[in-house]
């Protein structure tokens, strides 16, 4: 059964709830506006705008101050204007839900903290506009750097078969490139960006590559190694073991010497750790080294892991070959003097034959093994086939 509501008791409820509705929703907005030396800004306009597009519109009192009523809790806009002045200024704040809010705006505060604020701006461009140029010089500089290299590489190559009244100018021309190489390297590395470790990388494994050229050996191993520090690279790594085995041979300290040929190798172990397939040349060109610089006892054990690396390579044997021949010894036994060859020695001629028949080395590994076989008392050996065993010897 429904109850009838007397007419004075539903408009006292309507009433009632409009009232409470007022109250959850109506909020007091006021604040006070300064002007740019602090004193309260009088008749100045100030707009406010909510999302919805409702606006209030009102002027400051005497002494700056302004208040609205009706705000409801949102985003607004808030415009304080004065057009005498030529001077409008917005900006978005949030009303909560407190009964009242102050929204003061001190613009001799606000200019000063935009002051400050474009002084940072105009002090970031000014450092973005810096680093800018600085990259831009030391890719000028790094460029040049490479343009040298390139010049001295090339120069390398005529120099193999240049005529003998021009080598002395061509080299002349190339120790040039590689000292420009050096100084415009060094510059470009000054102008890479503390952080910026990828490029850093970079101008070091080209300065090592200068340094090498030029004979610098220590400082090649250096910016190599620094280079390797900052980004780990197979190809870094060996050219810095070819320049370790180059240092080494400028050492007349033997264990100094025992010393560096142990990091090139080391060196190579990094690289072969990258890239298994770059072992046997990383081995073979300390092996080069070591070789054409007269250290051929040193050089047996790396040419020994190029071999194993890559056993049909007939320039490794043959280049082992001449290595162990440095560890012949020899003893005077009444009026004849006998020889003792190195374990591997004989091997390492004919292993040369065997993986290259016709190859360049060929010739110079039979040569090589007719030698030994007629000091040692052997027979005689053709290419491509391996020494017979003396009859009646073990």
């Amino acid at each position: 059964m429904r109850r009838l509501i007397p007419c004075w008791l539903a408009l006292a409820l309507v009433l009632s709830c409009a009232a409470a509705l007022s109250a959850q929703t109506a909020r007091v907005v006021s604040g006070q506006v300064l002007d740019r030396t602090g004193k309260p800004w009088v008749g100045v306009t100030v707009t406010i705008k909510s999302e919805t597009g409702q606006t209030f519109t009102l002027k400051t009192d005497k002494n700056g101050k302004y208040t609205q009523i009706g705000i409801t809790p949102g985003i607004y806009s808030f415009t304080v204007s004065s057009p005498p002045d030529n001077f409008t200024y917005t900006e978005r704040r949030q009303i909560g839900t407190a009964d009242e809010t102050t929204e003061d705006f001190d613009f001799k505060t606000l200019l000063s903290q935009q002051t400050a604020q474009n002084a940072q701006n105009e002090e970031a461009q000014k450092k973005q506009q810096e680093t800018a140029n600085k990259f831009k010089e030391m890719q000028t500089h790094f460029n040049a750097g490479r343009a040298a290299l390139d010049d001295a590489d090339a120069l390398h190559k005529q120099l193999l078969t240049a005529p003998a009244d021009q080598k002395s100018s061509l080299q002349d021309k190339m120790k040039t490139d590689y000292q420009t190489a050096i100084t415009e390297l060094q510059q470009a590395e000054q102008g890479v960006q503390p952080k910026d470790a990828k490029n850093h990388a970079v101008v070091w494994a080209n300065l090592g590559e200068a340094y090498r050229g030029a004979g610098q050996f220590d400082q090649a191993v250096d910016a190599y190694q620094k280079a390797t520090d900052l980004a780990p690279s197979t190809a870094v790594y060996m050219n810095l073991s070819t320049a370790l085995a180059n240092s080494a041979a400028q050492q007349t300290d033997p264990s100094a010497l025992a010393s560096k040929v142990t990091d090139a190798g080391a060196a190579c172990d990094k690289a072969t750790a990258l890239d298994p397939t770059t072992t046997a040349k990383c081995w073979k060109n300390i092996g080069i080294v070591l070789t054409n610089t007269g250290h051929l006892p040193e050089a047996v054990t790396p040419l020994q892991k190029a071999s194993d690396a890559a056993p049909k390579d007939a320039q490794t044997w043959f280049l082992l070959g001449g290595a162990l021949s440095a560890d012949i010894t020899s003893k005077q036994e009444g009026t004849k003097l006998t020889y003792t060859f190195p374990p591997g020695l004989l091997d390492a001629y004919q292993k040369c034959m065997d993986a290259d028949p016709t190859g360049p080395y060929a010739a110079q590994a039979k040569a090589a093994l007719d030698g030994l076989n007629q000091l040692s008392g052997g027979v005689q050996t053709s290419v491509g086939e391996k020494p017979q065993k003396k009859k009646g010897k073990s």
